[in-house]
C-alpha cells in the first residue's frame, strides 16, 4: 500500500507515535507524530526525517514510492532530533543526496549527527528546482531554534512549516477537516504555549515573511496537515502572537493535610462570584504542561501551596519552574496558602513568578487551616481579584 499522496506526487511517508506522553516536560497526552514528505519529481525530495528510533519505518515509507538511494535533496527544516533524528540513516539510504539546510542548522548538526553529510547551506530567498516544481527557503530563527527554516512550494502552495503550526496530536487521519475542531485548536494552543510562547514576539515577524504567499496548505512537522483552516489557525498565530488575556483565571495549587484546598475552593467560589471563568488545577496530579496550556489566554494565575521544610511543595516549585522557562509576561498573579509555626512557601512562590515576568499581587496566608472568616476572606480575596483582571 502505498503512502498517502497529500498533493499529486507528494507523500506523507513520516511516523505517528501513538504511545508517547512526554515531550522533555510536555505532556502529551494525545500522542504525537513526526512528519517528513516526499516528493516525486525530475529531482527527488525529502522534507524533514522522523525520531531515530523510528528511521527503518520512515525508510521502508519511502520505499514503497522509490528507492531511497534515488533521493537528490533531503530538506533540514530543523535539526532538533524528533525531526532530525534519522538523518544518519537517511545518509546511508540515500549517500548522494544534498541536505539542505541554514548555517546555523548546518553548526547545529555536526555536533548532533557528526560529519560526512554534504551540506547545501541556504540562505532567505534561495531555492532548488526539482523539476515541475521549485522549493524556497525562509528561515525563522528562534521558532522555536536559531536554525529554523520553512520551506514553500509555489506551484501547490504548500508551506512545510515544521513546528510553526503543529499539534502533538496522533490521529489516523491526516487533515484539519477530518477530526474534531476543539481538539484540533487545543492542542494546537497548547503547542504554542509549551513549545513556542517564549519566543512569540517573534511570531509577527515570521507571519510578514509568509503573508504575501499563496498558501494552500501548511504541512507541520507535527499533527494534522491544515488545508481547510488555515486562515483560522494563522488568525489565532497572529493573535498568540501579540498575547491574548481573555478574562479568565487560573488557580493551581497543593496540599498537605486539605488546608491549602480548603482556600482553593474557597477562591473559586469567589472569583466566580466575580463573573469570572475559573480552571482549578491540583498540581500533584495535573502536568506542567496542561497548567501552560490553560493559563496562555488566561489572564491572571493563582498558586497555592502549605509551607514544607520552610518552602514550598515540590509539584509547586516545579509548575513555578516551568513557567518561567515560557515567561507569561503580564499575566496578574498572587499566592496563596497556609504555614504552621513557620512560612516560607509564599516567599519562594512571589520569587518565582516575578522572574517569570508576571504582574505580582499581595497574596493571602492564614496559620494551620482556614475557617469562618478567614474564608470568607478567601473568597472576597479572589473576588476583588477577579474583578480587576
Amino acid at each position: 500500500m502505498m503512502p498517502m499522496e497529500i498533493a499529486p506526487k507528494i507523500y506523507d511517508v513520516g511516523v505517528t507515535d501513538w504511545t508517547v506522553r512526554d515531550f522533555h516536560g510536555y505532556k502529551t497526552e494525545r500522542g504525537a507524530s513526526y512528519n517528513s514528505y516526499l516528493i516525486m519529481d525530475e529531482k527527488i525530495c525529502l522534507i524533514d526525517t522522523v525520531k531515530a528510533c523510528y528511521a527503518d519505518e520512515l525508510l521502508e515509507k519511502i520505499s514503497r514510492v522509490v528507492d531511497p538511494a534515488k533521493i537528490d535533496y533531503v530538506i533540514v527544516n530543523h535539526v532538533e532530533p524528533d525531526h532530525a533524528g534519522a538523518l544518519p540513516q537517511v545518509l546511508k539510504a540515500a549517500p548522494n543526496a544534498k541536505f539542505v539546510i541554514t548555517m546555523q542548522g548546518k553548526n547545529e548538526a555536526l555536533r548532533h549527527y557528526g560529519d560526512g553529510f554534504d551540506f547545501m547551506v541556504v540562505k532567505e530567498g534561495d531555492s532548488i528546482e526539482l523539476g515541475s516544481r521549485s522549493l524556497t527557503f525562509v528561515p525563522v530563527p528562534m521558532l522555536h531554534w536559531p536554525d529554523n527554516m520553512v520551506t514553500y512550494c509555489p506551484q501547490d502552495g504548500i508551506l512545510f512549516s515544521n513546528d510553526a503550526f503543529g499539534q502533538h496530536y496522533a490521529s489516523s487521519k491526516r487533515f484539519d477537516d477530518e477530526v474534531d475542531e476543539t481538539v484540533l485548536f487545543y492542542e494546537a494552543k497548547k503547542y504554542f504555549a509549551n513549545i513556542l510562547w517564549p519566543y512569540a514576539r517573534l511570531i509577527g515577524g515570521a507571519l510578514k515573511k509568509v503573508g504575501g504567499l499563496d498558501i494552500k496548505m501548511i504541512a507541520p512537522a507535527h499533527g494534522v496537515i491544515w488545508r481547510s483552516k488555515i486562515a483560522q489557525i494563522v488568525e489565532r498565530y497572529a493573535a498568540w502572537g501579540s498575547g491574548v488575556n481573555d478574562g479568565s483565571l487560573v488557580i493551581a495549587y497543593e496540599t498537605m493535610w486539605g488546608g491549602t484546598e480548603t482556600i482553593a475552593r474557597a477562591m473559586v467560589e469567589g472569583a466566580a462570584a466575580a463573573g469570572v471563568k475559573v480552571q482549578l488545577l491540583r498540581m500533584d496530579r495535573t502536568p506542567c504542561s496542561t497548567v501552560a496550556a490553560e493559563l496562555f489566554e488566561a489572564s491572571g494565575l493563582l498558586v497555592g501551596s502549605p509551607t514544607l521544610n520552610s518552602g514550598m511543595m515540590p509539584c509547586i516549585g516545579a509548575m513555578l519552574i516551568y513557567l518561567k522557562g515560557l515567561q507569561p509576561k503580564g499575566k496578574k498573579a498572587a499566592t496563596f496558602g497556609t504555614c504552621g509555626w513557620a512560612g516560607g512557601a509564599q516567599k519562594d512562590m512571589e520569587a518565582l513568578l516575578t522572574a517569570a515576568g508576571c504582574d505580582l499581587q499581595p497574596g493571602f496566608n492564614c496559620k494551620w487551616r482556614a475557617c469562618g472568616d478567614e474564608l470568607e476572606a478567601a473568597r472576597q480575596f479572589a473576588y476583588e481579584f477577579a474583578k480587576n483582571l
